[in-house]
């Protein structure tokens, strides 16, 4: 047994992936992110995450951060568009110790006041230090210029204004609004069989009483072409190109996964790294990235590079665009493609922190296990024909927006 799914009476679903490793690996995701706050209300569920480590009904702040750390220990948390995530890393007697905390963390916090105070200093921090690297804003006002007016376009972290506003009341509704037990999947990577996690995770969240609140996402609208350039107090340009994409239901989603990777995924190998860094010496740094969401979803271009140097850098990035809308992949670089993209994946399940973090958001996004050779079986299944209709639907370039960042 390798893996298995567990199923508590009151809908909480447990992964368990065994391992004869000593070090364990937990991770707790709830299916609640920045695009379901209301309108106004950005930032919450970042500030949220940060607010679950600071007072329960029995544990205040050092007593939460020591009960996995005196033992050795690490726990740690993070926010996406759809998700928030709590994870931990630990010696595997202390399982029953994790799953506690994470119980106590999630349903049994008290938000003080004044903590919350605190954290909103450094979340405007977290905010400062952000828009002192253009690098990662420039993404992130790409996708609010995509998805403009919608949920899924504004900044993880909020605004300031917005985030000054937020009130105990808030976080309350919005936690007894998404934090439900349906909604709520567990991963276990460790030594232990499934009779041993059963009855732990039974001890510990069996008398959860059961939520079953669907979340009903609005999903974005029509989008528009757009091409914006913003001046900013910056020395380069940093670019961002890209459209709207499939969302992680969509059977085109591998293909464009394993497309994506071509272009300018993972690796020093991908055509944009080898066009426009290492053959010409434009930019340091030039990627490609692909995120599916539970609606739609994100393909875009990025680079960095000097001001004189952008226009070329951009031919160059439309010419490789070009030559996948215009050209299928022959029979070799197709194969190549698929056991570079293999490798890669099955390299990344060596990292059992991130392995069990994304089984747990399978549970969730699927409602089973997806195993590794059902990943392998889709990417062997894709064809030279389905890589060029998918280049030519999501490259097109009518349906491409840009934004620039450029220097003052």
């Amino acid at each position: 047994m390798e893996y298995a799914l567990i199923h508590l009476a009151n809908g909480i679903r447990i992964v368990l992936h065994h391992n004869l490793s000593p070090v364990s690996h937990v991770s707790l995701i709830i299916n609640a992110g920045s695009r379901d706050e209301e309108s106004g209300k950005f930032g919450l569920a970042h500030l949220i995450e940060h607010l679950l480590f600071k007072q329960t009904e029995k544990r205040n702040t050092n007593q939460i951060l020591n009960r996995l750390e005196s033992v050795g220990g690490d726990l740690n948390a993070y926010t996406t568009k759809e998700y928030t995530c709590l994870h931990a890393s630990f010696l595997s007697p202390y399982l029953g110790r994790a799953l506690d905390l994470f119980e106590d963390l999630l349903f049994h916090s008290v938000f003080p006041e004044r903590e919350m105070e605190k954290e909103k200093g450094v979340i405007l921090d977290e905010m400062a230090s952000y828009l002192d690297n253009p690098e990662e804003s420039v993404v992130d006002d790409f996708e609010d210029l995509l998805f403009h007016g919608h949920s899924l376009g504004h900044n993880i972290l909020g605004t300031a204004n917005e985030l000054r506003r937020l009130s105990k009341i808030d976080i309350i509704n919005f936690v007894r609004q998404y934090y439900n037990t349906h909604e709520l999947a567990v991963g276990i990577s460790g030594n232990y069989t499934v009779q041993d996690v059963e009855r732990i995770a039974t001890r510990v969240f069996g008398d959860i009483p059961s939520r079953e609140v669907g979340n009903t996402r609005r999903p974005p609208g029509e989008f528009r072409t757009q091409h914006v350039s913003l001046a900013k107090p910056i020395n380069q340009v940093h670019y961002v190109l890209g459209s709207p994409a499939y969302h992680i239901h969509d059977d085109r989603k591998t293909g464009l996964l394993l497309l994506n990777n071509v272009l300018g995924g993972m690796g020093m190998s991908s055509r944009l790294n080898l066009v426009v860094r290492e053959k010409h010496g434009i930019a340091y740094t030039i990627e490609s990235n692909y995120t599916p969401y539970s609606d739609t979803g994100l393909f875009y271009i990025y680079f960095g590079t000097d001001e004189e140097k952008s226009a070329r850098a951009q031919i160059l990035v439309q010419k490789e665009l070009r030559r996948l809308r215009d050209n299928k992949l022959g029979t070799l670089q197709l194969h190549q493609a698929k056991q570079k993209f293999k490798g890669q994946i099955a390299l990344g399940e060596e990292n059992r922190l991130n392995l069990i973090i994304s089984l747990t958001k399978g549970v969730l996004d699927y409602g089973r296990v997806q195993l590794l050779d059902e990943v392998f079986a889709r990417i062997d299944a894709t064809t030279a024909d389905q890589l060029l209709e998918i280049a030519n639907d999501t490259f097109d370039e009518q349906r491409l927006s840009s934004l620039s960042f450029v220097p003052e």
